[in-house]
């Protein structure tokens, strides 16, 4: 885990196959100045990872696209989750997310609403993406939110390419998606304190 210097606590948990992920949840968490949660291989986080993100005010869930939808791992998490949901422990936090797959589509849409539905199922507020897509004749690999994402940051990695060459628009998109959830995470922070 990251040490956490910023005033607003951000927390990016994901879970990564081949550190692709990884690299990409590295990113969000430079742009958000975010403390870093990995699942292992088993689903697991460990019990100060559960804490970490109980003093959250955003959280952002990360998992590579596997056959249509996020890792298990990730789900194992997801299911784990019950106990925060049922204490109302996550109410009311930013949540945003983020996924990366070897296909230019497959099916990374469905991993995002995912995210986005627990995200809802928690009562939290999910933070969508400011950037416009790169979507025209001059378009390159390497453009900012070159896959037209609007809910949140999508990457796309060939299968045999290492994370080391992973597109750097798609983790330019991701850090700069880190910074805009810890700064509307900050602005909910600041509204609650002066209502307090």
């Amino acid at each position: 885990m990251n040490q956490h210097r910023s005033p607003v606590r951000t927390v990016v948990v994901y879970h990564s196959g081949y550190g692709h992920t990884e690299r990409m949840a590295t990113a969000i968490a430079e742009g958000a100045d975010a403390a870093l949660v990995a699942i292992d291989t088993e689903g697991n986080l460990a019990e100060d990872a559960w804490e970490t993100l109980a003093g959250a005010d955003a959280i952002m869930f990360g998992s590579p696209t596997y056959m249509g939808g996020p890792s298990w791992q990730f789900k194992k998490f997801a299911d784990a989750s019950s106990k925060p949901w049922f204490e109302g422990g996550w109410q009311n936090k930013i949540f945003g997310g983020f996924t990366n797959s070897a296909s230019i589509n497959g099916d990374k849409l469905n991993t995002l609403e995912y995210f986005f539905l627990l995200a809802g199922q928690h009562s939290g507020i999910w933070v969508s993406m400011d950037i416009k897509p790169a979507n025209v004749k001059a378009s390159m690999r390497d453009d900012l939110n070159r896959m037209g994402s609007y809910i949140a940051p999508m990457a796309q990695t060939p299968a045999d390419a290492s994370p080391e060459e992973m597109s750097p628009g798609d983790l330019e998109t991701a850090r700069r998606y880190g910074a805009r959830v810890a700064m509307i995470a900050g602005q909910f922070r600041s509204g609650r304190s002066q209502s307090s």
